[in-house]
Parts: structure tokens; C-alpha cells; sequence
């Protein structure tokens, strides 16, 4: 560990990216969250972060190091805070700043797992009540998530296919049982399972000491004898499978098999040209059940809608405190249907999609769709600040904006209400208070332009509808 931090921060002083050179890094960090597992490991750990954290002190990057989630980081390391709340925290020395370092806008996504949504309201106050309580520095985390698809637990998923049928176990139900007649013959039979691992583990301790694949015991059942326990005989693992070891999902690789119909259970391929424009490209994998894709190559990822989310997803009220299991969406549904493909990885025409399908589906049902917005919408509070020169700290009235896609102008104001509406984009409805002509200014301001703006005081919109009450701009524009 040691020598790794040393070469990463050579290498960022080698680039000059840190503050005093003149680039970007005002912060380092040592460690991630450590310490949790000291209250499982005692003293061991204690003093590896203190090690970890003197260490890194004397690579003198002359930036602050930080330690999150590590209440006795020694000085000068600060210990910070992560978390959906962190009004509560305090640093353990008093002359070091109260910092928010992982401000949790929201939870992973996770297979079988309904999508959670924070609102955007209870973030907010979150930060209000940090602020307010003497808290001077706030990370929003993940502003954009670049993980990939991830499971909270250790997943792994059996499938046993041999020439008379295909079982499949899950988590929910790993023990996998086949039921049917195999033909054996005298002397050494094989027995062939494929055993995939799905998501990894998010936080734990020591998991080299996690075992994962197909554990047993393994018996064999109906033979004349009865039942023979296989548990110790001698198995073997192979690593990937031959169609990943001769490329099958490269241009090179897939011309040295011959490939036949599109099947259930099994590697299909398909060429296809590149849709025209520049808009966001992804597959949709929805008539799929389970497996992998690739497009010239490239990975794509691992897909699995025929996996539905359960949970509950009933209204959401962003009043009260907020975990992973409020807000939800998705339930009943796949918790992920597309999957964007990169346009750097396409040719004009002839590219090859291989996937690798593990549950059963039907690949005709692939389909390739552009993101393309079809409306934009606003909601900004007749209070809510808005920053005219970030330099002079000069401020202006609250003000909407509105921008389509390039190429494209907004061609009609579809909703649009000064007062308290209710709603969301999409589905916006007037509230009890409603300013009459707040289409005008909209419809005068917008419509024909690619972008526009809209200051956020009553004169603007015929009068203040209601005096007295806070109010906002609420609108929905369509693009073409």
C-alpha cells in the first residue's frame, strides 16, 4: 500500500495538479471508511490506521489528508463524515473544520432491487441543518455514478446444463437440484456446472475468506446403490469459458464458428448499422433474461431484467428521516432495461452484437433506441438565490431556465404555473394559488428558442396571486 500511494501522489506532483502547483487537488484522502471494521478488529486495526495515516502524512503532498469515517485520526489528519445526515457530527479535535465529505444523494441500484430515489427537498434541509450547525465544507456523493451495477451482498447464481435439460439456482434458492434422467455409462462420468458470481460485496472485512461458487455438499440420487455423495470427489475449476478465451464476441473471433439460429440459452450474435444522429444510444434488453452483451468487442455489461424488484414503492413524502428503502420505484419491474452504448464504439455500418444469454429470452425482441428529450422542465422558488458574478459574489433574482438539445428549439409551453403547483415533470397540476398569465412570459420568452430565461417576480407574471406565501415557477416545455 505504501508504495502504490507513493507513486500516485509522484505522479500527481509530477503533473503539478495539486493546489500550491497551480492544478485542482485541494484535498487528499487516506483510506475509506476504516473506522467501522476497528470496533470489529480491536487494536490490529487501530494501528493500522494510524500507520496508514503517518504514512501518508510524510509523502508532504502540502494539502490537507483527510480520513473519513474515522473518529481517531491522528493529527493533522481530519476525520470527516459520510452519510445521509451528518448535522450530528463533530470533528475530534476542535480546531479542525467540520467537513461532510459523502453527502448520499440517493442509494445503490441494485439487481431485484426497486430504484431508490432521495428528494431532493429532504437533501436540502439535510445540508441546511449541517450548515447551521457550524459544518463548512459539503461533497455531494455521487454527483455521477460511475460504479457499476452493484449488489449489497455476495451473489452468485448456479446454472447446470447438460444434454437432457438446464436448472438454475439463485440467491433466494441456491440449492440447485436437476430432476430428470442422465445417461451414465460405466467407469468416469463428468459432471459440468456453470457457476457465475453476480456484484460484489459493498463493505466488509477480509474477503479473501469469502467463499463464493458452488460450495456442496453434492450428491448424486436414483443410482442402484442410492445415493452417492460426490462432495470429495476430485473437482476442478476453469476460469471463463471458451467462447471467451477464443474471442466469439470480436469481429476476428466470431468468424471461426459457425453460428446458427437465435436460441434461449446460448451465445447469439447479430450485425446491425449505426443509427443516424448524435443522440445517446442504448439497448434495450428487456426480452432478455439473464447474461452478457458485447458490441464489437467492448463489453457492455452484465444485463438481467428477467430478475423483477420486489420491495415497496408506494407514494414518497420527503417529510421525515430518509433511508434506501423509502422512495422506491420499479417494483414488480426490472431494475434496469437499457444499457448505453458508447457511439465512439460504432462503425457506420456492420457491427457485431454478441451476447451471451444464461437464464432464457428471446433475442429477437433486442432493440437499439436514441435519448432524445422531448421536454424540458423547471422549478425554481421566487426566493431561491440566484449568483450574477461567482468572482464579486454578485446576486440577481431568481430566474428559470430552459435549454433543448442541440439542433432543437421549444415549440411549445405544455405547463406553466406562478404560485404553488403541484406535481412533478410530466404530471404538473395547478395548486390553490395560480398566477392567470403565467403562460405569457413563457410562451413570449421561450417558444422558438433553443434556450431561454425567465426571472422569477410576481410583475413578470400579471401580479402576486397570492401575497403572503412562498411561490414558484413550475414549467414544462416541449422540444422539436
Amino acid at each position: 500500500m505504501q508504495k502504490f500511494t507513493t507513486k500516485i501522489v509522484e505522479m500527481m506532483k509530477s503533473e503539478g495538479l495539486f493546489e500550491w502547483q497551480g492544478g485542482p487537488i485541494i484535498l487528499s484522502q487516506i483510506e475509506n471508511e476504516f473506522g467501522p471494521l476497528e470496533w470489529d478488529q480491536g487494536e490490529p486495526a487501530k494501528a493500522y490506521a494510524s500507520w496508514a495515516a503517518n504514512m501518508a502524512v510524510a509523502l508532504n503532498t502540502s494539502v490537507p489528508w483527510i480520513m473519513c469515517k474515522e473518529d481517531d485520526a491522528p493529527d493533522p489528519i481530519i476525520n470527516t463524515c459520510n452519510g445521509f445526515y451528518c448535522d450530528w457530527f463533530s470533528p475530534n479535535k476542535p480546531h479542525k473544520p467540520t467537513m461532510w465529505t459523502e453527502a448520499w444523494t440517493a442509494w445503490y441500484t441494485g439487481f431485484g432491487i426497486p430504484v431508490p430515489h432521495r428528494p431532493v427537498e429532504d437533501l436540502a434541509y439535510g445540508v441546511a441543518k449541517f450548515i447551521q450547525k457550524g459544518g463548512s465544507f459539503v461533497n455531494y456523493y455521487m454527483f455521477l455514478n460511475l460504479r457499476g451495477f452493484t449488489k449489497r451482498r455476495p451473489h452468485c447464481n448456479f446454472t447446470w446444463k447438460c444434454s437432457e435439460g438446464t436448472v438454475y439456482g439463485s440467491v433466494d434458492d441456491p440449492k440447485l437440484t436437476y430432476t430428470g434422467n442422465v445417461k451414465l455409462w460405466a467407469g468416469s462420468n463428468t459432471i459440468s456446472c456453470l457457476s457465475i458470481a453476480v456484484g460484489l460485496p459493498n463493505v466488509g472485512e477480509h474477503f479473501e475468506t469469502w467463499n463464493a461458487g458452488i460450495l456442496g455438499p453434492v450428491t448424486l440420487d436414483g443410482l442402484n446403490e442410492g445415493r452417492r455423495d460426490l462432495t470429495w470427489q476430485k473437482w476442478t475449476y476453469q476460469v471463463g469459458l471458451k467462447g471467451e478465451s477464443t474471442t466469439l464476441h470480436s469481429l476476428s473471433g466470431s468468424s471461426t464458428v459457425e453460428w446458427g439460429e437465435p436460441v434461449q440459452n446460448a451465445s447469439n450474435m447479430a450485425f446491425f448499422n449505426a443509427p443516424d444522429g448524435d443522440e445517446p444510444l442504448a439497448l434495450d434488453m428487456s426480452s432478455m433474461g439473464k447474461g452478457q452483451i458485447w458490441i464489437n468487442g467492448q463489453g457492455i455489461g452484465r444485463y438481467w431484467p428477467g430478475y423483477k424488484a420486489s420491495g415497496n414503492c408506494g407514494t414518497c413524502d420527503y417529510r421525515g428521516e430518509y433511508d434506501e428503502t423509502k422512495c422506491q420505484t420499479n417494483c414488480g419491474d426490472s431494475s434496469q432495461r437499457w444499457y448505453h452504448v458508447p457511439r465512439s464504439w460504432l462503425s457506420p455500418t456492420g457491427n457485431l452484437l454478441v451476447i451471451f444469454e444464461e437464464w432464457g429470452g428471446d433475442p429477437t425482441g433486442i432493440s437499439m433506441v436514441k435519448r432524445s428529450i422531448g421536454s424540458v422542465c423547471a422549478d425554481v422558488s421566487e426566493w431561491q438565490p440566484s449568483m450574477k458574478n461567482w468572482h464579486t459574489k454578485d446576486y440577481e433574482k431568481a430566474k428559470v431556465h430552459l435549454q433543448c438539445d442541440n439542433g432543437q428549439k421549444i415549440t411549445e409551453i405544455k405547463f406553466a404555473s406562478f404560485g404553488t403547483p403541484q406535481g412533478s415533470c410530466g404530471s404538473y397540476t395547478e395548486g390553490g394559488c395560480h398566477a392567470h398569465k403565467s403562460y405569457d412570459i413563457f410562451w413570449k420568452n421561450c417558444v422558438g428558442q433553443e434556450r431561454c430565461g425567465v426571472s422569477v417576480v410576481p410583475e413578470i407574471f400579471g401580479g402576486d396571486p397570492c401575497p403572503g406565501t412562498m411561490k414558484r415557477a413550475v414549467v414544462e416545455a416541449i422540444c422539436g
